[in-house]
């Protein structure tokens, strides 16, 4: 996978927020949960979401 497809379709705003969360996550967040519950999980998947909605809109085009 190349870099431009890890941010496709996302504004600099969002992914800046992003780093921020994870980062605070990392220092500040729980320590050891199942995938399910860990919360740098849940925000990779969302992101994956994101990304991949704005792939589906840009082939509509």
């Amino acid at each position: 996978m190349n870099t431009s497809a890890d941010h496709e379709g996302l504004s600099w705003g969002y992914r800046l927020l992003y780093r921020i969360k994870v980062i605070g996550l990392s220092v500040f967040g729980p320590a050891q949960l199942d995938d399910r519950d860990d919360p740098r999980s849940r925000l990779r998947r969302e992101r994956a979401a994101r990304v991949e909605a704005a792939r589906r809109k840009r082939l509509q085009r």
